[in-house]
């Protein structure tokens, strides 16, 4: 009489689902009919003398209904993840043409000048901003008056200290704000237009017309 060893027949299956081979013939439903196959065989060609431990089966069993249920599990969680992300995807190109405000020091001058923006968490008196060429220099420091709690849209008018317009390119700012005399929290805003929209495996992407990309959550205002 031939007998099978259950016990490693049902541990290789085990073994096979968890690693989820790659292989066409092998799926989580294959695995489960070659284990009852098996074990129904073994069953048959047991010996008499020396049955099968029913607890033992049992347990391979519960293990085996385990492994599978969280493999099926995983594959109906990505299923749900991927069409989460494709409506956040077409909701997100609502978004195309409109200008963000996005953490950033950025600033796009034309001959109207630029925009751009601070996060003051506490509110600020006052606000001093160095408007500096590619070159790090200096062009022109603007000074603004008290400044509400959170975000606020602020603007250069394009001309450097002699009043004279500054050329049309990409320039970099630094923020101080104060309460008092005394520096308080800021972050620098840079405003930028949405272009397209692109779906990641990190997420959905705004990609802005300064060449970055930026998460969804990352916009503060939307214009």
């Amino acid at each position: 009489m031939t007998t099978v060893n259950t016990n490693q027949v049902s541990q290789d299956i085990l073994d096979a689902v968890n690693k989820k081979s790659s292989s066409k013939g092998s799926t989580v439903d294959e695995a489960q009919d070659r284990f009852m196959t098996l074990l129904v065989t073994q069953m048959k060609n047991q010996d008499p003398l020396n049955p099968m431990d029913n607890a033992q089966v049992t347990s391979q069993m519960a293990q085996l209904n385990t492994v599978t249920g969280i493999n099926k599990l995983n594959d109906t969680m990505s299923s749900l993840i991927s069409s989460v992300q494709l409506g956040q995807s077409y909701q997100a190109t609502s978004m195309i043409g409109h200008s963000v405000l996005v953490s950033g020091n950025s600033l796009s001058h034309t001959d109207k000048g630029g925009y751009f923006g601070v996060n003051v968490p506490n509110g600020a008196d006052s606000v001093s901003v160095n408007i500096k060429d590619g070159a790090g220099q200096v062009v022109r420091t603007l000074s603004f008056g008290k400044q509400d709690v959170g975000v606020n849209a602020l603007s250069w008018d394009g001309k450097a200290t002699d009043g004279t317009v500054a050329p049309s390119g990409d320039y970099t700012y630094e923020i101080t704000a104060k309460i008092g005399d005394a520096v308080t929290t800021s972050s620098a805003l840079s405003l930028a237009q949405v272009q397209s929209v692109s779906n990641s495996t990190s997420g959905i992407k705004l990609n802005l017309s300064n060449n970055s990309a930026v998460a969804v959550s990352d916009v503060v205002e939307i214009f």
